[in-house]
């Protein structure tokens, strides 16, 4: 009998197992395959691949770690406003000034709520305070074309865990996103070969030569 309760026992861990389908563990039994690892943004895992085998991810990072330094990324909202209030303004105008120094890159910004009302509302609330900075940044003068996305994550990534009002989770949040590709300040590959060229040109010694009997290094005064 021993022996034939193990085939019991497993079916009924199976069972139990089967009861949590819901749980996180295993919500992925209802997804399509590689759906986790999407995580809702179609091709951003390739895109991530991509970026890092060629080297763009590293500086991507560089610069947005930059951009934090040196400006605020962040503006906070009051309480179920879209409105950017003085402070705010200030803060974007700063961003402003930082962005069109840099008019090879994009930027994508990302609004967020505090806990309070429903998913839904919060989303659409979400929404719209990344509204207000793209307008806010065009307005000074950065192109709508930079602003590569503008994203709503709602309530859903809160800075402060509760379900109280809370001022810092309401809030957007400018970041680094990428790179304008058409822009004439990137390098593609064969710029790249001219600038490498010149550059072991302009390293090489140059041979001397003569002039009028005299014999000058090239390059130095006389």
């Amino acid at each position: 009998m021993a022996k034939r309760s193990t085939p019991l026992l497993a079916a009924a861990s199976l069972l139990a197992l089967t009861a949590c389908s819901d749980s996180e563990i295993f919500s992925s039994w209802t997804q399509p395959a590689g759906e986790f690892l999407d995580e809702g943004g179609f091709g951003n895992p390739t895109m991530n691949n991509v970026q890092i085998h060629n080297g763009e991810k590293q500086v991507l990072i560089d610069l947005n770690s930059r951009f934090q330094r040196e400006v605020t990324p962040v503006v906070t909202f009051d309480f179920n406003s879209a409105r950017l209030d003085g402070n705010a303004r200030a803060i974007l105008r700063r961003q402003a000034h930082w962005i069109r120094q840099f008019p090879e890159i994009r930027f994508r910004v990302y609004g967020h709520t505090d806990l309070v009302g429903s998913e839904g509302y919060n989303k659409r609330l979400g929404q719209r305070r990344a509204n207000a900075v793209v307008a806010f940044l065009a307005r000074q003068g950065v192109s709508r074309s930079r602003l590569e996305a503008v994203v709503s994550f709602g309530e859903t990534q809160p800075v402060v865990a509760t379900t109280d009002r809370e001022r810092r989770n309401r809030r957007a949040v400018t970041e680094v996103s990428g790179f304008i590709r058409t822009h004439p300040t990137l390098l593609n590959g064969k710029y790249a070969e001219v600038i490498f060229r010149e550059y072991v040109e302009s390293a090489t010694e140059a041979p001397p030569r003569r002039e009028s009997g005299l014999e000058v290094i090239a390059g130095q005064g006389q």
